[in-house]
């Protein structure tokens, strides 16, 4: 593969700020006008408060794990299946085939003789010259005749010996081509596999935010019957849940589109559902992923060694080198060596009183064999040879251009690599932080709301604060998981082989 793109981080922030403000207004609300009831009703709905704001805590996904089924698929479950059923991989595997195959012909070229035998029968009506008595006679005839024949190349330039080595080059790039190709299924597969991670659980989040708003309006609705809040406070709930709603389907859709991307990636039937584990969203402790900083130099050589680019820029490379010595032996004489034998039978069917031999007598006595060693020497044809020699050189020096080029890129990307993965980390473990912070403000801003201390709009930044800071870290997460799988694949350790428990 020549880049790890990490499209993941380009979608999900802006995402989750967008989707998770003013969320849990209902809840704020409903607290604060509680605050003006008598003490019994007050006592009855901060204990609703109470056990709404503990659903909600329950209900999110960002805080508690749900449950995952023993059929759903693992991330590793999905690349294998992908890799396994990739249509991609299955036609780039029949081209590497025909490599192997024309690198077979390229040796029987070389070594073997080409053989081929002939017949042919034919009448002729007027003169002809008599093959018995070589004389011009004028009667009609029949000839029938058959030959073998075969050639062989004794010395051509070594063009036989280089086409060899051409083909096996080939075969060789056909097999990185293999590689680079399921390299890059997997992770199209890890990000796809992320973004229905991170929907699936930004839906279960704003879900839960839904059903408290509509316990709210139900709450609102009530004190409004009870003449304690008056008709706009029910409509300002009603405008909440209606958000709360639009923004549910929204995500869904999302979500939906998301898994739709993943069943391609993996070729699966897209009428069949598709059982996604999201146990991967619940290494959320800082111990779990505080890896050691890997050093760029310490395997930026076994990245370049292994890495299928470079192995098919190294491939491009010297097969232009068989290309250029090719161009210089064709200015070199040719020799070649071939043989056969022949025979026919003749009559004249017009002929009266005319006799033939038996036909197979006439095979055997008229039978010839010859053998001929010829030399071709090339003098002129339009100075294609110089120009051909001068487009290989070129051609030559581009490939190793694009090869430097190449190393070049890898030790770039193993760089950027390692980089982004230690950002990663700090900013997984800064969301971490920031999310146990927020948690507790909001659970403060709980009691000063209930002791009339802060205003419904101050709870309402509270508790937005605290869900943005939730689906950041369950983005950062999610970032951490892909850039450390870009880092395992440069140390040499396939995507499939990864550990993605830990």
């Amino acid at each position: 593969m020549n880049k790890a793109t990490l499209r993941i981080g380009k979608i999900l922030p802006a995402l989750a700020a967008s989707m998770l403000i003013g969320t849990n207004a209902a809840h704020a609300v409903t607290t604060a006008y509680a605050l003006e009831e008598s003490p019994a009703t007050h006592k009855a709905q901060s204990d609703g408060s109470s056990a709404i704001h503990k659903e909600q805590q329950e209900d999110s996904p960002a805080i508690q794990q749900n449950e995952i089924k023993h059929d759903s698929m693992t991330i590793r479950d999905c690349i294998r299946y992908a890799l396994d059923n990739s249509l991609k991989l299955k036609s780039q595997k029949t081209l590497t085939e025909d490599e192997n195959n024309n690198r077979i012909q390229a040796i029987l070229q070389a070594f073997t003789p080409g053989i081929s035998a002939g017949t042919h029968a034919y009448s002729n009506f007027g003169r002809s010259v008599d093959p018995e008595t070589n004389t011009y006679v004028s009667t009609a005839s029949f000839n029938n005749g058959y030959s073998i024949s075969g050639e062989m190349t004794l010395f051509n330039g070594f063009e036989a010996v280089n086409n060899i080595r051409i083909a096996r080059t080939s075969v060789k790039m056909g097999k990185e081509r293999e590689q680079q190709l399921a390299d890059e299924i997997c992770l199209a597969t890890i990000e796809a596999y992320c973004n229905v991670v991170y929907y699936s659980n930004m839906s279960k989040i704003i879900e839960s935010q839904a059903r408290t708003a509509e316990q709210s309006l139900l709450l609102v609705t009530r004190q409004e019957e009870l003449g304690q809040k008056g008709h706009a406070d029910v409509i300002e709930m009603q405008a909440a849940l209606a958000d709360l709603e639009y923004k549910l389907v929204n995500i869904t859709n999302l979500h939906q589109d998301a898994l739709l991307t993943l069943k391609n990636l993996m070729s699966w039937p897209l009428d069949q559902p598709l059982d996604v584990c999201m146990d991967i969203a619940g290494q959320e402790k800082a111990g779990m992923i505080a890896e050691r900083e890997e050093n760029p130099a310490e395997f930026s050589s076994m990245a370049a060694s292994r890495n299928p680019a470079v192995a098919i820029a190294r491939g491009t490379m010297e097969k232009a080198r068989f290309e250029l010595k090719k161009a210089k032996w064709r200015f070199a004489p040719r020799i070649s060596l071939s043989a056969g034998w022949s025979t026919s039978y003749y009559t004249y069917p017009g002929q009266a009183n005319y006799v033939p031999q038996p036909y197979m007598t006439q095979l055997r006595t008229n039978g010839g064999e010859y053998i001929q060693v010829s030399l071709s020497i090339p003098i002129y044809n339009r100075l294609g040879n110089i120009y051909n020699l001068k487009q290989k050189k070129n051609q030559c020096l581009r490939s190793g251009m694009e090869y430097e080029q190449t190393l070049r890129d890898i030790e770039d990307e193993v760089t950027r690599a390692v980089q982004d993965k230690d950002g990663a980390i700090a900013a997984f473990l800064q969301a971490e932080r920031l999310s146990d912070v927020q948690e507790e403000a909001y659970n403060l801003n709980i009691k000063k709301l209930e002791q009339g201390l802060i205003s419904p709009l101050e709870f309402q930044k509270a508790s937005d604060n605290w869900l943005n800071a939730n689906a950041e870290r369950l983005n950062a997460l999610l970032q951490f998981i892909i850039k450390r799988s870009v880092v395992r694949y440069y140390s040499g350790i396939a995507y499939q082989d990864q550990d993605w428990e830990n």
